[in-house]
């Protein structure tokens, strides 16, 4: 659906002036937003693309640094440049690039990952402080350690579960040493570590636990309902299956340090972004309980800036300039981020470029908080 921009600011895409969810159509999406500010901010963020992504899998053998697990399980989608939306009470203000053309999300995934959890808490089947091993039966959760793992372990990335998945040892992602706090050998909860290997157990587990493929789950339960477009789709790994009542279900990675893993457009996860700020309810419709919404934005104790597999800027810690009253979604270093801002009622989802903490702080000064 499309509306008119405000008398005085410009339209410089026709995605501009799109409205997201019609609910939000009464409120003035330019109220307290300096035009030329977010105009400069996103014509700036246009002219810094990540270099490199026309060829995926030269640009992702560069990205692993343990050259013993480098090979590529899934598949890659090659990258088209800088994209993004600047959405504002639903509307959108400003975009750049091609907003409809899916790209690879990256780690931004464990985001949309943390979504489908909601739907199975929402429909009582997860219990965050309770083991998971109590719901599903696996054998990543037989022995004392992985019986001792809840599913908030999972989401927050404090498991600390040692072991092998889809051919990928936990040990071989470099993130874990160079971003955790974890404690080798220690105990769930204990210490955090940013690890994909982890992640797609995360995913293996609600796959057996819903027992449907994730993808099904999040487009009947989620996509649809936001009205998003066809083109989104989720991958797993060549290898990553898994026998459930006589059929055969792919699991979905939740990253993409192996390939696989959320394609999606700009404006498809600024939806998503959109969902979250109005604490899950979509034209009326409550998609996602506000619990599960407040669940995700919940410090974690031992990582205060990662609360239930989205980032929190509340101590300034993930975008030193940007608000504390930010949220997001961030995948390869930040660039694919969706940033999500309650107190500026502000989503910004920006793909291949660089330097997006600019951006967000440029953005969020042209827009006034409170309005």
């Amino acid at each position: 659906m499309t509306g008119e921009p405000k008398p005085g600011h410009t339209v410089t895409s026709r995605y501009d002036a799109q409205v997201l969810e019609d609910a939000d159509r009464a409120a003035d999406p330019w109220a307290g937003v300096d035009g030329a500010a977010l105009a400069r901010a996103v014509r700036a963020q246009a002219g810094r693309p990540v270099t490199g992504i026309d060829d995926m899998a030269s640009y992702l053998a560069r990205q692993v640094s343990d050259t013993s697990h480098r090979e590529v399980v899934g598949p890659l989608l090659d990258g088209a440049g800088a994209s993004g939306v600047v959405v504002r009470h639903g509307t959108v203000l400003a975009s750049w690039g091609d907003p409809t053309r899916p790209e690879m999300a990256y780690s931004a995934t464990k985001s949309v990952l943390s979504l489908v959890a909601g739907i199975a808490h929402d429909d009582g089947l997860l219990r965050l402080d309770e083991p998971v091993s109590a719901a599903i039966d696996l054998p990543q959760f037989a022995d004392d350690h992985g019986r001792a793992i809840t599913w908030r372990h999972l989401l927050d990335q404090t498991s600390q579960w040692e072991g092998e998945l889809w051919s990928k040892p936990t040990w071989v992602d470099a993130q874990s040493t160079r971003e955790g706090t974890e404690s080798p050998g220690g105990p769930p909860g204990a210490g955090w570590a940013y690890n994909d290997v982890r992640v797609n157990l995360t995913a293996l587990a609600l796959t057996v636990l819903l027992r449907r493929a994730l993808p099904e789950v999040l487009r009947e339960r989620v996509m649809l309902p936001v009205g998003a477009s066809d083109t989104w789709s989720w991958h797993g790994y060549s290898t990553s299956f898994v026998d459930l009542d006589g059929t055969r279900l792919p699991v979905v990675s939740g990253g993409a340090h192996w390939g696989g893993g959320l394609w999606i457009n700009a404006l498809d996860l600024a939806r998503l972004g959109h969902l979250c700020l109005r604490r899950g309810r979509w034209n009326g419709h409550q998609i996602l309980s506000h619990r599960w919404i407040d669940a995700l934005w919940t410090p974690c104790p031992v990582k205060p800036e990662y609360g239930l597999s989205w980032w929190l800027n509340d101590h300034h810690t993930v975008w030193p300039t940007a608000p504390t009253t930010g949220r997001c979604a961030r995948g390869n270093a930040g660039t694919h981020t969706l940033w999500v801002d309650p107190a500026r009622d502000l989503v910004i989802c920006s793909r291949w470029g660089t330097r997006v903490e600019v951006l967000l702080s440029e953005v969020s000064q042209a827009v006034r908080p409170g309005l």
